[in-house]
């Protein structure tokens, strides 16, 4: 199950965006959010999903890119 549905929904609830509106294969900033935001929203995964985010995280601008990153964590803690 991909993770896409959990940051959707985290996005919607933290800046009042549907997901609808967003393209999860097109970079976050280009959509209107701000390095800022983007901080914060991954503050607010980290703290919702009980993960933590490794380095590499830095690179992925999309949430399409975030969301394979966070199942790869999941599958990791599962194994």
């Amino acid at each position: 199950m991909s993770s896409l549905g959990d940051l959707q929904n985290i996005i919607r609830e933290k800046y009042n965006i549907e997901p609808s509106a967003l393209d999860p294969n097109q970079s976050m900033r280009e959509q209107g959010l701000d390095s800022l935001a983007v901080a914060e929203f991954l503050f607010e995964v980290e703290d919702r999903l009980g993960l933590t985010l490794p380095d590499e995280h830095q690179q992925i601008e999309t949430l399409a890119g975030l969301a394979a990153l966070i199942d790869r964590l999941r599958d990791k803690q599962v194994a």
